[in-house]
């Protein structure tokens, strides 16, 4: 009816008005059609197509594997996670052939070499030299790299830096798909990015999201890209990718309480991971500057009570005795605005940038002291160089603290420690394997309270852990940088 109307209006127009009447409906009904032609182009320019992305980046990904040597009574206690195979079995799915499998308990020699993690990565050069994740070569005695092709390689360490997560492994190949390298400078908020790793094992898992926040301060050395992607224990060192099919940075952990994805994770910016790389590359370690102060944040109330106008910059609590910072007239109390001209917005960024910088360079800091301004001229000193333990030492000296059955090692927390850390107690994991690292404890972490009871010792931690009930999921609050989380293990029944 409404059709037979219009048609009914339209012929109420003669001569020249039928006709302009009649071109101007036209010229609505195109305008119309090329509108929502346009929606549609809009819609598809939205929901971009990974196809092509994963056929480009997906052969410089390469899955890796880490063994440790464990005596025989060791590798008779390690198993698999009942509840992952359950997972699988229940929903038909083939079991991944990394998983730990349950060793049978009998008096046959058990082997030397037993996995102990499952991580990713990507390739860096075409004659084979790998970047990871530190945490995921942390401790290992063999590194297995596998390549989409399938030609599996041992992996010799070039170098790790644990302070950034960063490694370099290297395999003996040549002609291998290196990734082109992005720059994260033009990564923008909302951008859609693409992850690509193992999960759980599930070697060349693909997932997608957007750049939820970028220079997110965790508490870590580095300020982290924020994403969505979805990410799990296995995409640890895989790469995160643009849609230009460039790395942008290096998937390492999520916001999460309960060991898995829950909507947050995290990534190492490309541009500080490559030069961390090039120095691993170079010397196997990293140097980077200090000049000795212990810092805090500066509080609106602080910022407004002394003069400076808006809170920023880092105030010096302290200054080690003979440090570059007390040669250079430091003293507690200031606030440290500048470094070489450049702003700093808060107490984080400081010992980044400082960081950053070669020692015995000459640089300049503009301190704010009791109303005014003044710059002084600072050598940048040596950060002292962790110095690795011995494997030996690690599998022979026995450790106080240990929870085989959460697959922690704990020691206190040092007074020191305490204080830096505004800690009343709690104690430190040395480290995390098995159930406690699947529920993505790591070693560093803080562990303040063990089924809702605050831990304040070692001692505290071993008789909580002993009224455990065998087998049963435990919650853990735990503190890693300035965040404090939750994580449930799952202990192997």
């Amino acid at each position: 009816m409404g059709f037979n109307m219009s048609v009914m209006a339209i012929s109420v127009f003669t001569g020249p008005r039928r006709k302009l009447f009649a071109l101007g409906t036209a010229l609505l009904l195109a305008m119309a059609a090329y509108s929502m032609s346009g929606t549609a182009a809009a819609q598809g320019r939205g929901l971009p197509d990974f196809t092509e992305l994963v056929d480009q980046v997906g052969p410089s990904v390469v899955n890796i594997r880490t063994l440790e040597k464990v005596s025989a009574r060791a590798a008779d206690e390690n198993g698999t996670d009942e509840e992952m195979l359950e997972f699988f079995r229940r929903f038909g799915l083939p079991v991944p052939p990394n998983l730990p499998r349950q060793t049978p308990r009998s008096g046959r020699p058990q082997p030397e070499e037993q996995p102990r993690g499952v991580g990713s990565g990507f390739i860096l050069s075409a004659d084979g030299y790998i970047m990871t994740n530190a945490h995921v070569v942390d401790g290992a005695d063999e590194v297995l790299v596998t390549l989409t092709d399938k030609r599996e390689f041992k992996a010799r360490l070039v170098g790790a830096d644990k302070r950034t997560d960063v490694a370099v492994v290297k395999i003996e190949a040549t002609g291998l798909p290196a990734v082109k390298v992005g720059d994260v400078n033009r990564l923008k908020v909302g951008e859609w990015v693409m992850a690509i790793g193992s999960p759980f094992g599930l070697e060349n898992t693909v997932t997608a999201g957007i750049v939820s926040a970028k220079q997110r301060d965790t508490g870590d050395y580095l300020a982290l890209i924020q994403t969505d992607v979805a990410i799990n224990p296995g995409n640890s060192g895989g790469p995160l990718i643009n849609l230009r099919g460039e790395v942008v940075g290096i998937n390492s952990q999520i916001y999460s309480r309960s060991g898995g994805y829950m909507g947050i994770a995290f990534a190492i910016p490309i541009d500080e991971a490559m030069r961390v790389s090039e120095q691993l590359r170079a010397s196997g370690r990293v140097t980077r500057g200090r000049i000795g102060v212990q810092i805090d944040q500066v509080t609106k109330e602080v910022a407004e009570a002394i003069g400076l106008g808006k809170p920023q910059g880092a105030l010096v609590r302290g200054v080690e005795t003979g440090s570059p910072a007390e040669k250079a007239g430091v003293e507690a109390g200031d606030i440290i605005t500048r470094l070489d001209g450049k702003a700093i917005e808060k107490s984080t960024d400081l010992p980044r940038m400082v960081g950053s910088l070669k020692p015995g360079t000459r640089s300049t800091l503009t301190v704010f002291r009791r109303g005014s301004s003044k710059d002084l001229t600072v050598t940048i000193g040596q950060f002292e160089v962790e110095k690795p333990v011995a494997r030996k030492e690690r599998e022979d000296k026995p450790r106080s603290g240990a929870a085989p059955t959460l697959g922690l090692t704990v020691t206190d927390l040092s007074e020191a420690q305490k204080k830096e850390l505004n800690l009343k107690g709690g104690v430190r994991v040395e480290s995390a394997v098995e159930a406690a690292a699947r529920a993505g404890l790591r070693e560093g972490d803080v562990i303040l309270a063990l089924a809702n009871v605050e831990v304040a010792s070692v001692r505290e931690f071993e008789a909580l852990q002993g009224k455990l009930e065998k087998g049963k999921p435990v919650h853990v609050l735990f503190r890693r940088g300035e965040w404090a989380q939750y994580a449930v293990i799952r202990p192997v029944r």
